[in-house]
């Protein structure tokens, strides 16, 4: 009888891609936190300033909606998008404030710096283990997140050495590629590991992510709930949704 198509063997699949923070990494929730804290200042001094009631961010529907998973600047636009807000594009150089997207994304950034230096990363278990499962199968890793902050996070986990291939927002930003939920990060992870998306699997928790792995055309595309989200993730195209990443692994023998 054959495997059935969501256990990870080497039967049906060459490689597998992880999404970083909420699938390997505890570290989405600071990620959320962050932006939170980011987004309420500037809504609320505009709202001071404009003499209108101050609507706060979010957690869900505005995180999960528009920010999760995607590039700081996406979702800085995609968010004041939703609530009618127009902000000048600005530039990377910007410094930390709320004068344009750009400085508005940077202000995030040094947020989450700060958090994974003092607070530190915690890695799931259920995601080592199925890791280090593949590894022992010859199964290829790489991890795809669009945070800039990626080396650190993994560093900081004690997981840095369990993937071949890393791509996330400073690979973006040299390659000129798009974010999620475009494909482009999935597909530049398949070509660096020289794998075909056709035996190779994406594992995301994020709405976004899991758009791009559908749209990359990937072989599995299994959501992660760890947010009680599944249905969301389903509606977005998984192919599956786990909320234990050991339900992927083969049973042992």
């Amino acid at each position: 009888m054959k495997t059935p198509r969501h256990i990870l063997t080497t039967e049906r699949y060459d490689a597998v891609l992880f999404d970083l923070d909420g699938v390997l990494t505890a570290t989405a929730r600071v990620h959320a936190a962050c932006w939170k804290k980011t987004f309420d200042r500037f809504l609320k001094e505009r709202a001071e300033q404009r003499g209108e009631v101050f609507r706060p961010f979010h957690i869900d529907p505005d995180y999960l909606l528009y920010v999760d998973g995607k590039p700081r600047y996406d979702g800085v636009r995609d968010f004041l998008h939703s609530r009618g807000i127009s902000l000048p594009e600005g530039s990377a150089e910007d410094s930390p404030g709320h004068y344009s997207i750009c400085a508005l994304g940077n202000s995030k950034d040094g947020l989450i710096a700060e958090a994974i230096r003092t607070e530190g990363v915690d890695a799931y278990e259920d995601a080592v283990e199925l890791v280090r499962n593949l590894i022992d199968q010859g199964i290829r890793t790489a991890v795809v997140s669009s945070s800039r902050h990626c080396a650190q996070a993994l560093e900081a986990a004690g997981i840095d050495g369990l993937f071949e291939v890393r791509v996330d927002g400073i690979t973006l930003h040299e390659k000129g590629l798009a974010g999620k939920p475009a494909p482009d990060s999935f597909l530049e992870a398949a070509r660096l590991l020289g794998v075909d998306r056709g035996r190779s699997a994406v594992i995301e928790d994020a709405i976004s992510g899991v758009r791009a792995g559908v749209a990359g055309g990937f072989a599995l595309v299994v959501g992660v709930d760890r947010k009680n989200d599944a249905a969301s993730l389903l509606e977005s195209g998984a192919h599956i949704v786990v909320t234990d990443l050991r339900d992927l692994m083969p049973a042992a023998v």
